[in-house]
């Protein structure tokens, strides 16, 4: 009598592969909540926040992923000519709309921009556990509803509370950008939270241990940001906490997407095999975009803030010409948020359907 042959082992839906997955997922989080501890052990939760730990996640993480963007579109000539219309008209459109807005009401302006904003960073993660979806073919409807109600409301729940314990000591790019909620709302919507991310959490060990149908990358995307965004946001009342965890594991693994892209539709398989032609690829990749988001930077700082004189020079005097400048430098954030929802949808290329290709392992 034979024994039944062993069930095949499926591989585990990865993006990019399991080092890469863990590592820019899970690092960023990691990198985030160790900066977290030693800004708790230093003391720095409780102050402004440090000058390094600015230059470290806004100008070198989060300025720095908007311009990736453009590896992605506007360095790429094949796809410039492909929807020149979308690539050329949203960054005019951009600065058409931001100078109607901020001519009328500054105030307006920046609030217009932050929630921009804010909409982008949630449906970011969203995105990863939809590209983690399709990956592994699931299409199954509850679990979709479990999958989406457990990403939106890790970002959405921690989001009211900010919202109905203004004044806070943080804010998204100045202060007064958020509207304040007479009704704390967050305390209504704290059951559906919990629930929607213990639901989610029996899912997915129930997929695992009954169905053998794991999805770790999707279980890290959605449990980290559930802890950083909680932990920012709600846990500490706090500029530094607020930077650390928001920009961190939402930079970084941006970047990776854009630089995977980049060299998938490249194919240079010469390169693949040789590390240090990739090391200066990745530094190139990284040079380039932090050499724009300094650029950036120094003119917001000298022409806007005047904040930072120690790193980018003495301010320039542009009061004259502010209702025009400040909406052009907002131009390449706003087309990166505009443009984030067209280029990474599977009918976008070839590259990004191979990605979420589940017979691709």
């Amino acid at each position: 009598m034979s024994l039944p042959k062993p069930a095949d082992k499926t591989p585990l839906p990865w993006l990019f592969s399991p080092a890469i997955d863990l590592a820019t997922f899970g690092g960023s989080a990691l990198l985030a909540l160790a900066m977290l501890g030693i800004g708790g052990v230093f003391g720095w939760l409780h102050q402004d926040t440090p000058s390094w730990t600015w230059v470290i996640a806004i100008l070198l993480i989060d300025v720095a992923h908007v311009y990736a963007t453009g590896f992605r579109v506007y360095f790429d000539r094949a796809e410039l000519s492909r929807r020149p219309w979308l690539y050329g008209l949203t960054p005019l459109l951009a600065w058409a709309i931001s100078w109607a807005i901020y001519s009328e009401d500054i105030n307006s302006f920046w609030r217009c921009l932050a929630y921009l904003a804010v909409f982008h960073f949630v449906r970011q993660q969203y995105g990863w556990v939809a590209l983690y979806r399709r990956r592994s073919g699931e299409t199954d409807r509850w679990g979709r509803c479990i999958d989406t109600a457990a990403i939106y409301l890790a970002t959405l729940y921690p989001l009211a509370y900010w919202h109905c314990h203004l004044p806070r000591e943080f804010w998204w790019f100045r202060a007064n950008d958020f509207a304040a909620f007479n009704t704390d709302w967050s305390a209504w919507l704290a059951p559906f939270y919990w629930l929607a991310l213990v639901a989610y959490a029996g899912k997915s060990l129930w997929q695992g241990l009954v169905d053998r149908h794991w999805n770790p990358g999707k279980d890290l995307v959605v449990a980290t940001t559930a802890v950083c965004w909680y932990l920012g946001i709600i846990t500490f009342n706090s500029d530094y906490a607020f930077t650390v965890t928001n920009v961190i594991i939402h930079g970084i693994p941006y970047m990776v997407l854009v630089y995977w892209y980049r060299q998938s539709a490249r194919r240079e398989s010469e390169n693949n095999s040789n590390s240090a032609s990739i090391g200066i690829r990745v530094g190139r990749f990284v040079g380039l975009i932090w050499i724009l988001a300094y650029i950036e930077e120094l003119v917001w700082d000298r022409g806007v803030w005047h904040e930072r004189t120690w790193l980018f020079g003495a301010p320039w005097n542009l009061e004259s010409v502010e209702v025009i400048l400040v909406p052009l430098l907002a131009v390449p954030q706003i087309t990166h948020y505009v443009l984030d929802g067209f280029i990474w949808r599977r009918r976008s290329s070839r590259q990004v359907a191979q990605l979420t290709d589940p017979s691709i392992r």
